[in-house]
């Protein structure tokens, strides 16, 4: 099937989850993971109708958008992003998805206000607790929203999360409720800097779990340009 093929089905099993969960489709963003595929695959992607474009990689952001590749939809960092790169992505990129420690909170505040900017973020979430992936602790990602009036140069927009690789249907979906609870939590309470639009998260094999738990954004790479071949990475 043909990138646009693929972007259809996935409409299409977008929208039957969301009605499923009685909500409207329109409140699920379609995030095309872009990695490991070329400028033209991104452009075929954007034709297509994805809503914006998530990048892993900084030597890849720059140069595909040295390529003028996302050009018509908005461009999102959704990788670990190192702190020495921090120059490379601020202000490049619409949102960073992947922010997920102190430290990196305070060299993009240092970077943003460096460049006299307000760089929206999304807060990440280890919401499975496993040792091998970074992220917030979810009493850590309260206690940095209830505090994030010391970061004037950054706005958090909503938190990201991947959970545990699932190996059958609705496994991840105490996570994703998890991830739904926080979001309502933090965004009840109106800290400074913090406003809660989206919650990113659901991937190709378990998107439609995480739009019936409340996902607004799904970030999906396979079930678009098909397997990376990591053995050309």
């Amino acid at each position: 099937m043909s990138i646009r093929e693929n972007v259809e089905k996935l409409r299409r099993e977008i929208d039957l989850a969301a009605e499923k969960a009685g909500r409207d489709p329109r409140e699920v963003m379609l995030c095309a993971a872009t990695k490991m595929n070329d400028a033209e695959a991104v452009r075929e992607a954007i034709r297509a109708g994805v809503d914006c474009c998530g990048e892993n990689r900084v030597q890849e952001l720059t140069a595909k958008s040295a390529q003028d590749a996302y050009r018509g939809r908005p461009v999102h960092f959704i990788g670990h992003l190192q702190t020495n790169k921090v120059r490379q992505v601020v202000g490049k990129v619409d949102l960073i998805q992947s922010v997920d420690r102190v430290g990196l909170l305070e060299a993009l505040e240092k970077e943003a206000a460096r460049q006299g900017i307000c760089q929206e973020i999304l807060l990440e979430v280890n919401i499975g607790g496993e040792e091998s992936k970074s992220g917030f602790t979810t009493a850590e990602v309260q206690e940095v929203a209830a505090n994030f009036a010391v970061y004037p140069h950054l706005k958090v927009v909503g938190l990201m999360a991947i959970p545990p690789i699932s190996t059958f249907p609705g496994e991840n979906s105490q996570f994703f409720s998890e991830m739904r609870n926080l979001f309502v939590d933090i965004r009840e309470k109106k800290y400074d800097n913090v406003t809660m639009v989206h919650l990113s998260m659901g991937m190709s094999d378990d998107f439609a779990d995480a739009i019936a738990c409340g996902s607004t954004m799904v970030r999906v790479g396979t079930a678009i340009f098909g397997p990376r071949n990591y053995h050309q990475a």
